[in-house]
């Protein structure tokens, strides 16, 4: 951990004595052990899905769409079926079409149900046609060779505009999807909320400024693809091994697809290599599940780099139009924000996503006046879904740029502007009942805020100061810019997690949860919260997750909840245990159990005895009062308090070439008590780095019949650590009350900061603004030379 960083912990700001003795007390929490899983991972023993290989195992493959817009005519599989290597084909002759929804979700799930597993009409080049299951992966490419498909090809709508214009082919069409909001426009969800009265904000405005800016797709690039294998155990049960965020909304979407019980299938979620959002979809496992069903061979289906890219799920593109109202002094009187989506071929994610954009990002400045008004069309490309941020990313892009276009409008320092109208501790989530998550939400008041603290220490270590001294007149020119953010803490009245706890007979604890590690440590961070409750080291914490038959309920590991939402029902579980310890002590001592202390792993007497945990279960469990000491417990918060960031970055560019150089980046973040300040660190550093190559690199190329033209990591260009600037992540503490030990989330909102804060910091270097991502060296070199 960066000196800056320890130092920002040991030293709050302004939180409260109270708050500051809590951080005085920490023994497990706020420090940073080995994580749980690190040694089996890096020697090889962890096991992801891969890792398994059940004997008999089919390898499935599927033939994809080779148009964007069609119609099944025929499928004929006689070759194929008569291949001796091959045991299943299916399509959508032998497949019974079930509308559902492939986005993880709770139930009733807020996105429409207008996917089939297959198809009678394809809608984007990729989207499923026949699935083969063979003894090996080469057995069933060669029998999807032999595949005759007849097609009549419709024609194809590559963007909204072009969706929502009159007259336009519709892409779904009744009766067969339910839940879309205006499939006759192609709308697969409409969204507005209001506060105030907006246009009379703007007459009552000495400025009205307008903007419009655009953001494209891009993919979560997992190290993991999606995968998942499939058997059946000896209670002839469907057991899912998968790579997923949601294993519980897994298995009942699968229920509902395949026609069985949820009590017939049991969905496991080993070690998972990355996740971000594209995992929180229940993609694939129905076509192994089916496989195994019908031959009832195990079954695995992985899909390629490419396919992944093309046929998994995206970052939904947007166009937003922002309108501002504000005085000469830098007051915001009013603000409204106009979002056409596109969520591509299915609706998964469309409503929530996009009330993210608008519930995220618009409250963090405070106005008199909001309107947010939003259209997510369906077009012939890729599928939007989830993705780290979940359209805040977008929104934050749009609010972000436009306030450094007002500040240079009125002549203002972008940090005053920001500082003089910002949300603030105390203040209400003005949008929080009009905006929820798809639907009206909750009161929300902010309790915990370090904003101010993240934007002077980031002014600091950038130099903020500095822009007024960079030259203007050479070939290569500096820049600084900075960008506000917040996001949250877990949907408030939809997230539920439960956790279970044991004591052993040497003094460990079991601890069961639903809660999904993803690659994010949050088993460790889990660990820590129990062990911190429970008075124990990490160490006495086995943990296990997400394992439908025996882990009690989690939604998922989506909306930046596990620490929040988990972390709380383990908490309020530990706690319990901790109470029946001290308990069972009082009853074998014959003494009141007010005054004894449960810490160290055992419990002191007044007096100086002492039980260890260990003496306290075997006695329990042997010989007094023999019983099981144990607790369980749920969370569900109504509250969803929001961590603030502020991010700060120097480029330089270069005026003949158009390249960007990002010099150096800080991010600074206020998540209350980070339980693994190391962890707390990289979630940031990675959200950063995943956010560099979405301003300046990633984008989706596609020729005018909506084939993708990069469909690899070698055209399709991540961000990789090579690519990366100094970066320093600094921690703000603050302690949100409601949080478990005062956490709040960290995990998404360092990714809505490098897109805006790119634009503003190469407005600064060159004088020309860029409303459209990724910036690239093209698009700098032209509009220098538009320019003059």
């Amino acid at each position: 951990m960066a000196e800056d960083t320890k130092n920002a912990t040991e030293t709050p700001w302004d939180i409260g004595e109270e708050s500051m003795a809590e951080y005085d007390r920490f023994k497990v929490v706020n420090k940073s052990p080995r994580r749980v899983d690190a040694m089996k991972l890096a020697l090889g023993k962890g096991t992801f899905t891969d890792d398994l290989t059940p004997p008999g195992m089919l390898h499935v493959k599927m033939l994809g769409s080779p148009h964007a817009h069609a119609r099944i005519l025929s499928i004929d599989t006689t070759e194929a079926e008569a291949m001796p290597d091959v045991h299943c084909v299916l399509n959508m002759y032998n497949v019974k079409a079930i509308p559902h929804t492939t986005a993880g979700q709770g139930f009733p799930e807020p996105s429409p149900w207008d996917a089939l597993c297959f198809p009678e009409k394809v809608r984007f080049v990729g989207d499923r046609v026949c699935a083969v299951a063979a003894e090996t992966e080469a057995a069933a490419l060669r029998a999807l060779e032999t595949i005759k498909v007849e097609y009549e090809v419709l024609p194809a709508i590559l963007s909204p505009e072009e969706a929502v214009a009159e007259g336009a082919v519709k892409i779904h069409e009744h009766p067969e999807p339910t839940g879309i909001s205006k499939p006759e426009m192609n709308l697969a969800c409409t969204l507005g909320a209001s506060v105030g009265d907006v246009e009379a904000g703007f007459a009552a405005s000495d400025r009205v400024i307008e903007r419009t800016y655009r953001i494209g797709y891009a993919q979560q690039s997992p190290i993991e693809p999606h995968i998942a294998v499939t058997w059946l155990d000896e209670d002839e049960r469907l057991t899912v091994r998968v790579a997923t965020q949601v294993p519980f909304h897994s298995r009942r979407i699968l229920a509902q697809v395949l026609e069985i019980p949820v009590s017939r299938i049991r969905v496991i979620k080993p070690r998972i290599g990355g996740g971000f959002g594209v995992k929180q979809e229940v993609l694939l496992e129905d076509v192994p599940a089916l496989v195994t069903l019908r031959t009832g061979r195990p079954a695995r289906w992985a899909l390629t780099r490419p396919e992944e890219l093309v046929s998994a799920r995206t970052r939904h593109p947007s166009i937003l139009t922002m309108k501002a109202g504000v005085n000469d002094d830098g007051t915001l009187v009013a603000l409204s924000m106009e979002v056409l989506g596109n969520s591509g071929a299915y609706g998964a994610h469309a409503l929530t996503v996009v009330s993210c954009t608008g519930g995220k990002a618009l409250p963090l400045y405070k106005a008199e006046h909001y309107r947010f008004d939003a259209r997510v069309a369906y077009t012939n490309l890729p599928v939007g879904g989830a993705f780290r941020g979940y359209g805040a990313p977008q929104g934050f892009y749009a609010v972000e740029i436009l306030m450094d276009e007002i500040a240079h409008e009125l002549g203002m320092d972008p940090i005053a502007l920001r500082e003089k109208n910002m949300i603030g501790s105390g203040d209400d989530n003005p949008l929080a009942v009009a905006l929820g998550e798809g639907g009206e939400g909750f009161p929300q008041r902010i309790r915990s805020c370090g904003l101010p603290q993240c934007i002077e220490i980031g002014r600091e270590k950038i130099g903020w100061e500095r822009r007024k001294s960079f030259d203007k007149t050479g070939t290569k020119r500096r820049g600084i810019g900075m960008v506000a953010l917040m996001q949250g803490s877990g949907i408030p009245g939809v997230d539920m997690a439960s956790s279970f706890i044991k004591l052993n007979d040497d003094g460990s604890f079991n601890l069961l949860t639903g809660a999904t590690d993803i690659g994010t440590g949050s088993d460790t961070v889990l660990s820590q919260i129990a062990a911190e409750e429970l008075g124990v080291t990490v160490d006495d914490i086995i943990i296990y997750t997400a394992d439908t038959d025996l882990t009690p309920f989690d939604t998922g590991a989506y909306a930046s909840s596990t620490t929040y939402i988990s972390g709380t029902s383990v908490k309020k579980a530990a706690a319990g245990v901790r109470r029946q310890i001290v308990a069972a002590a009082a009853d074998i001592w014959k003494c009141e159990a007010d005054g004894l202390v449960a810490a160290n792993k055992q419990v002191k007497h007044p007096d100086g005895r002492t039980l260890s945990y260990g003496d306290i279960c075997r006695s329990t469990l042997y010989h007094h009062n023999q019983h099981q000491i144990m607790d369980h417990a749920s969370h569900l918060s109504y509250e969803c308090p929001p961590p603030f960031s502020a991010h700060f970055c120097e480029v330089e560019v270069d005026v003949e070439t158009g390249e960007i150089k990002v010099l150096n980046y800080v991010a600074a973040v206020d998540c209350g008590v980070a339980i693994h300040p190391t962890a707390a660190e990289g979630q940031t550093e990675g959200g950063v780095q995943m956010g560099l190559g979405y301003a300046l690199s990633e984008r989706y190329l596609f020729d005018d019949k909506g084939v993708m033209q990069n469909a690899s990591f070698a055209d399709y260009k991540i961000f990789s650590a090579l690519d990366m600037p100094e970066l320093e992540a600094v921690l703000v503490p603050t302690y949100e009350p409601s949080g478990p030990f005062g956490a709040k989330s960290v995990s998404e909102i360092p990714i809505n900061g490098p897109a805006p804060l790119l634009s503003n910091a190469v407005f600064d270097a060159i004088g020309v603004r860029f409303r459209e991502a990724p910036i690239t060296p093209e698009m700098i070199w032209r509009a220098l030379r538009e320019e003059g």
